[in-house]
């Protein structure tokens, strides 16, 4: 049976999202593209139809979840307190594609690693918007330090396994933050 091309729009679309979901979840290497096509909703026979491999799946996924967490910056303080907040370190699935994925971006290869440059400038740019600084300079690694934090600080928040460190991470990050960007 021929599919629409809203139809193959729609499955492509459904498959990214389960794919980013799953990536985020478990990893790139635990996750098959099989599991990936019953998540869609989809049979594991249409998935060359829609991608060339697995490896342009996890750089197109992670593309994709990766554009889908921008535009979130506008408002500093708020975006830093979601960020920082045990919903979003409890909820990988749903969460930060650059938290969840990043070290295992640079075992992957350069289709994957150039979307997470892209989403990085991205997210660097978001917040030199919506950071102040004495100049430019300023600005920009304001950004820089505050987004490399964040990131790490839910990163080792989700390593841990004692949740009063792991809640301490989140608390102290942003407490740190607070006190430099207002300085």
């Amino acid at each position: 049976m021929k599919v629409s091309r809203e139809q193959m729009a729609e499955h492509r679309a459904r498959i990214l999202e389960a794919a980013s979901r799953l990536f985020r979840e478990k990893g790139f290497e635990a996750v098959t593209v099989a599991e990936v096509m019953k998540a869609a909703g989809l049979t594991h026979g249409g998935f060359y139809g829609h991608f060339a491999s697995k490896d342009d799946l996890v750089a197109q996924a992670l593309a994709h979840a990766l554009e889908a967490s921008l535009g979130k910056t506008s408002d500093a303080r708020a975006f830093m307190d979601d960020y920082l907040s045990p919903e979003h370190r409890d909820n990988p699935g749903k969460g930060c594609p650059t938290a969840g994925l990043a070290a295992e971006t640079r075992h992957e290869g350069s289709a994957a690693q150039s979307a997470m440059t892209a989403g990085l400038r991205q997210q660097i740019d978001g917040l030199n918007r919506a950071l102040s600084g004495k100049n430019d300079a300023d600005k920009r690694r304001k950004a820089i330090g505050t987004w490399a934090a964040m990131v790490g600080a839910v990163i080792l928040a989700r390593a841990v396994d004692d949740p009063a460190l792991s809640n301490e991470l989140l608390d102290e990050t942003r407490a740190w933050l607070d006190a430099n960007l207002n300085g």
